[in-house]
Parts: structure tokens; C-alpha cells; sequence
């Protein structure tokens, strides 16, 4: 008797220690994703369209808890912090499709009036200076802006747009890489429940342009570990360690 009882104490004892596992575990698991889905996440530029600001293959952190996160299941918003601001790079989706996720940065809050004149951004009046990476890439053989005339019947175009009043409860948002960037200019602005957060931090940034990786084929079953030992060899030369950890402003 002694012996079955101890040998039943010793399975309730590995039950109780596997049971506590399962439920670290899953606390774990749902602690995780509470704060990819509500707090911080992480997301990769993949286009030019902030540049130099942001770039291709930078990796980043938003914030989601400041202009009010969205708990994961039940779809609550928590109330906001604040309010996105001029200036800020903000993270949201895309309203042409509402899937595509975008970043670009809030130049015009809810009541603004925007115009672009000659690519120069003018808010409520009043010129809105370029970002310290903002740049300007469609010039002349000469070196002189190439400037896209409004179109027959005053039609918009990427460089003379507007006056524009920002909706209640939108923004219009810009690229820095002024440009080469499908923005507000295009599609008009963004409703705060399509926006997402604020981008805080580049923690990582790989320069694929620099040594550009050999191909994956579904043929070629060797070509994974090619790239693979290809991405090892070049990792010092295609990380660009001067970005890491850097803060977005």
C-alpha cells in the first residue's frame, strides 16, 4: 500500500509540475502577444518613401499604447494618451485597401489647411519646414527642382496640391523622401482608427543593396544555404551598425 501510494504521489507531484509549466507558458504566450498587439510592435521599412529618415531595411519599434491601443480578441481601444502631432511618424493603415500597413509623417491635424506649393509644404499659412532627412530627388540636368505644374482644370499634382482642410478626426500625412512617396497627396488623409502608433526606434537595419543576396529557387534546394552562408560571410559589411538603436524624430 505504502508503495502505490507513493508511486501515486509521485504522478500527482509530475502532473502538478507539468500543469504549472502549461500555465507559464501560456501566460507567457498571452503576455507576449498583449504587448505585440497593444504596446509595442515591431515592423520593417520596405520602401524608399521616407528616406533619409527611414530606411530600406530598417527595422523598428512603435509604440501602440499612445494614440490609444487596441486590446487583442476583443477589438477595445484603450483611451489615448495623446493625439498624433505634427511631426511625428506615425504607422497606420493604408485607406486604399485597409490590410497595407504605411508610415509616413503627420503634417497636418484635424482643421489644418494644407497646401503644397512648388514642393514647399505650407500649413495654415505657414511654411512647414523640411525634416532634417527630408529630401528632393526629381531635379533638372542642371540640378534645379523639376516642378510638376498643376494639371489642365487646377487638377492637384506632387508638387502644387491644394488648400486642403484636413477632416475632424484625420491627418494628412507626407513622405520625407518628398518626391518618391505615395501619401495624402494622392489619397487624402487618415482616419485615427486606421492609424496604429508611433514609430519610437530603429533597433535593427540591414542593407541588402550593398551585396545583394544570391537568389532562392524552389529548384535549386542548395540555394537556402547558399544564401544563408552568403548573408553569414557579409553579416559585419551589410549591417549598418551606425543605425542601431537609433531614435526616429
Amino acid at each position: 500500500m505504502a508503495a502505490a501510494e507513493s508511486r501515486n504521489q509521485t504522478k500527482a507531484t509530475s502532473a502538478n509540475i507539468l500543469w504549472e509549466n502549461v500555465k507559464q507558458i501560456g501566460m507567457a504566450i498571452i503576455l507576449a502577444l498583449f504587448i505585440k498587439t497593444s504596446v509595442v510592435e515591431a515592423y520593417k521599412i520596405p520602401t524608399a518613401s521616407m528616406e533619409d529618415t527611414l530606411l530600406v531595411g530598417d527595422f523598428l519599434l512603435a509604440n501602440k499604447f499612445v494614440y490609444g491601443a487596441r486590446l487583442p480578441l476583443v477589438n477595445w481601444q484603450l483611451p489615448a494618451v495623446s493625439e498624433p502631432e505634427r511631426g511625428d511618424v506615425v504607422i497606420f493603415i493604408y485607406p486604399g485597401d485597409g490590410v497595407t500597413k504605411y508610415i509616413k509623417r503627420c503634417v497636418g491635424t484635424p482643421g489644418d489647411t494644407i497646401v503644397v506649393r512648388d514642393k514647399m509644404l505650407y500649413v495654415n499659412g505657414r511654411r512647414f519646414p523640411d525634416e532634417k532627412y527630408a529630401k528632393y530627388i526629381d531635379t533638372t540636368r542642371n540640378g534645379q527642382p523639376n516642378i510638376q505644374r498643376r494639371r489642365p482644370g487646377g487638377q492637384n499634382t506632387r508638387d502644387n496640391f491644394g488648400p486642403y482642410v484636413v477632416p475632424p478626426n484625420s491627418y494628412f500625412m507626407m513622405g520625407d523622401n518628398r518626391d518618391n512617396s505615395a501619401d495624402s497627396r494622392y489619397w487624402q488623409s487618415v482616419h485615427k482608427n486606421l492609424i496604429l502608433g508611433e514609430a519610437i526606434m530603429v533597433h535593427w537595419s540591414w542593407n541588402e543593396s550593398i551585396l545583394p543576396s544570391p537568389e532562392v529557387s524552389v529548384s535549386d534546394p542548395l540555394s537556402v544555404p547558399r544564401l544563408f552562408a552568403y548573408n553569414v560571410a557579409h553579416f559585419f559589411q551589410k549591417v549598418r551598425w551606425g543605425r542601431l538603436f537609433g531614435i526616429i524624430s
